[in-house]
């Protein structure tokens, strides 16, 4: 019996155990049985035997199936628009990708700033963070258009894997795997778990954070953060060329292959800053950031800069609707039939005397390291955010103060592991690195952010009114 099918057993098996379980007191059995089939969910998403739009859609089937939710009910998360807002920044990026776009910008700023080592590596990290906005697949971001430019650089420079791989190719690769962590928290659009965490905040606890707000609490500590990581890098894992003259001579080269901006870049680069600029002013224009999204793909579509044949094949913008739908129905329902408050008034106590603040603080870091334990961030998202957000709230925490932290760290936790995020097993797998020095320098960062890039959250937030 291979590993998959004994997977599929043991959280097959689980779901049953915890469902003929007595309910504990004070706990419905509507509840519990809810609660027995989103656990087995959220445990497959940890296992993966299959993927996780298949195990999401079965557990909603059989919430369904055993009457615990009505077809409505099982079906809710699917009207939510922050998910499909998230659809629209999907195609954003396929845009950004297809015309082009992404690399030109990449390029073009290398061909300005990179004439040394660290130079290159603030390039990657500006490129990243100009497209991270309409790009919610850290993975497709930094993955797909970021890590195949800083590995061509390192190639021709002689830095390969089994050949000279700290001469350049390391450093480059570590600094793109930490920026990627920082420029994700910046936006509710620059990484699937953000408008996760902001519909499960929303359904769950009735607080609602837009993509504006998010952008002005996380946007200004994020520039720090997004200015000191090449420079830490370099100073941590230095590689052993500082010097490169040719960057510049490369990258006019790929420039001249691509030729002159198209038409398709032209309209993805209207629309991009377009919506950008509906987004930031929606508390004045009474925009829905959804409704700003369609319009923009609307236009991406009748301007051909993405056919319907692009739209329906941009697999991950439909698979993170089915599996991110049902997660968050599924969720919104245990809150509903007061699971939540229930492990709230149960749990609390063990913080009893506990200022806010340090309670905060504390579940801040189970929610960092509790990261080792998951492949991915969105699964850790779903299955650790509502139960330590219900807590630090019970404790006093101020709602917003409470969504943005967790939402910040739910993305800064990705530096942990080879595994902890959608991009690092791409990252690790190109071997410049060996295990125990990623694993020790994603622990290095780790510390970091919980204490640098932290520490400024909080004082900006104080600033802002968040607590």
């Amino acid at each position: 019996m291979n590993s998959k099918v004994m997977k599929l057993i043991f959280i097959v098996l689980l779901g049953l155990a915890i469902w003929f379980m007595p309910p504990p007191a004070g706990v419905k059995i509507q509840a519990w049985h809810l609660f027995a089939i989103f656990f087995a969910t959220i445990v497959g998403f940890i296992l993966s035997p299959i993927p996780i739009g298949i195990l999401t859609l079965a557990g909603i089937t059989v919430a369904g199936l055993t009457k615990t939710l009505t077809p409505a009910e099982a079906l809710s998360g699917f009207s939510n628009g922050v998910i499909w807002l998230v659809v629209c920044a999907f195609l954003f990026s396929k845009g950004f990708i297809k015309s082009g776009l992404g690399r030109r910008i990449a390029y073009t700023i290398m061909r300005a700033i990179g004439h040394k080592t660290l130079n290159l590596a603030y390039s990657l990290a500006i490129s990243d963070f100009i497209i991270s906005p309409a790009t919610p697949s850290v993975t497709a971001r930094s993955g797909g258009v970021i890590f195949p430019i800083a590995r061509s650089l390192a190639v021709a420079f002689d830095s390969e894997p089994d050949r000279n791989p700290r001469r350049m190719g390391a450093f480059l690769v570590q600094s793109v795997t930490q920026v990627c962590m920082v420029t994700s928290t910046m936006f509710l659009t620059s990484q699937a778990g953000n408008p996760l965490l902001a519909g499960l905040a929303q359904r769950t606890f009735d607080i609602t954070i837009d993509w504006w707000g998010w952008c002005w609490a996380a946007l200004p500590p994020g520039l720090v953060m997004l200015a000191l990581i090449p420079w830490i890098v370099y100073k941590v894992y230095p590689p052993e060329v500082t010097e490169t003259p040719e960057a510049r001579a490369i990258a006019d080269a790929e420039l001249e292959k691509m030729g002159p901006v198209k038409s398709q870049e032209k309209s993805v680069a209207i629309v991009f800053v377009s919506c950008l600029v509906l987004w930031a002013t929606s508390q004045w224009t009474k925009l829905d950031a959804t409704v700003v999204g369609l319009i923009g793909v609307t236009v991406l579509l009748l301007s051909n800069a993405l056919t319907w044949d692009d739209v329906i094949s941009e697999k991950s913008a439909w698979d993170t609707l089915v599996w991110m739908g049902g997660t968050i129905a599924m969720a919104t329902y245990i809150n509903r039939l007061g699971l939540i408050a229930w492990f709230t008034k149960t749990v609390s106590g063990h913080f009893s005397g506990f200022p806010w603040l340090a309670t905060l603080i504390i579940l801040l870091l189970i929610f960092m390291y509790s990261q080792y334990a998951f492949a991915g961030l969105s699964a850790h998202i779903t299955a650790m955010f509502p139960a330590l957000a219900a807590l630090a709230l019970a404790a006093g925490t101020p709602p917003l103060l409470t969504v943005i932290s967790f939402g910040v760290v739910g993305n800064l936790c990705g530096c942990l592991s080879h595994y902890a995020s959608g991009p690092s097993p791409i990252f690790y797998g190109s071997g410049y690195t060996d295990l125990r020095t990623w694993l020790k320098l994603g622990f290095f960062f780790s510390v970091l952010h919980m204490t640098l890039y932290m520490a400024m959250a909080f004082a900006w937030w104080k600033v802002i009114g968040f607590w």
